[in-house]
C-alpha cells in the first residue's frame, strides 16, 4: 500500500490555487529555471513530485531532445499538470519512496519543493530509491527549503512550518539535506545555488550516483 502523502499546500481544497500561491511566495520560477538549466547533457529526466507541471514544462523547453517523465502521488495534481502541459510528457502516479521504475532508468533526477513534505525516514528512503533508478554517473538535483541565510529568513520560515508541519521541515531548516544525500550513497554532494524568498531560504543540492 502506498504511504499517505501530503498535498501540495497540505489540504486538497487548496490544490487549485497552488501555482499562484507558490509563484508569489517562493520565487518558484527562478529556482526551477536554475534546476532545468543545470542538468548538462541530459537524455532521460525524472521529476520526482512533479506537481502541477511547471518544472516539467521548463525541462521540456530546456531539453527538447530528452525524454521527460513526471512522478507524483496526488492524482488531482497530475490532472492539473496534464491540463497545463498537454501531450508529450508522461506523468506517472507513484510515491517518491518507491518509484515504479527499473534500476538505471534515468541519467538525471530532479525534485522541487517535495522533500520538506517527507519525514526524515521517508527522505532517506526516497534518496536511496532515487539513487537506484539513476545510471552510474547520473545526477540528482534537489531544490527545497534550506538552512536560513539569517534570523529574518528563519522567522519567515515559521509560516511554512505551521502549514506543512515541524517534523517534516526540521531537516530542511537545520541544513541536513546535503548530509542525507551523502548518507544515501551519493558522491560529490554540493549546494549549487541559494536564494532568499518571502518564506525563507531555498537551495539546490546536487549529488552524483
Amino acid at each position: 500500500m502506498d504511504k499517505p502523502f501530503i498535498p501540495a499546500l497540505r489540504f486538497h481544497a487548496l490544490t487549485r490555487i497552488y501555482d499562484p500561491v507558490v509563484r508569489v511566495t517562493t520565487r518558484e520560477l527562478t529556482i526551477k529555471r536554475r534546476l532545468a538549466e543545470g542538468l548538462g547533457d541530459a537524455r532521460r529526466i525524472l521529476d520526482v513530485g512533479s506537481g502541477t507541471g511547471t518544472l516539467l514544462g521548463l525541462l521540456r523547453s530546456e531539453h527538447p531532445s530528452a525524454e521527460i517523465v513526471g512522478l507524483d502521488a496526488d492524482p488531482n495534481i497530475i490532472e492539473l499538470a496534464r491540463e497545463k502541459l498537454g501531450a508529450g510528457i508522461q506523468i506517472v502516479q507513484g510515491n517518491a519512496t518507491a518509484p515504479p521504475f527499473e534500476p538505471g532508468s534515468f541519467d538525471r533526477v530532479v525534485s522541487s519543493l517535495v522533500f520538506h513534505h517527507l519525514t526524515r525516514e521517508q527522505k532517506s528512503s526516497a534518496l536511496r530509491a532515487i539513487r537506484e533508478i539513476l545510471v552510474g554517473g547520473g545526477e540528482l538535483h534537489l531544490a527545497d527549503w534550506s538552512a536560513p541565510h539569517d534570523p529574518l529568513m528563519r522567522f519567515m520560515f515559521l509560516g511554512v512550518q505551521l502549514l506543512d508541519g515541524f517534523e517534516t521541515t526540521r531537516d530542511n531548516v537545520r541544513g541536513d539535506l546535503p548530509e542525507l544525500v551523502r548518507a544515501a550513497g551519493f558522491q560529490d554532494v554540493s549546494e549549487t545555488y541559494r536564494q532568499r524568498t518571502p518564506l525563507g531560504s531555498m537551495s539546490i543540492i546536487r549529488g552524483q550516483r
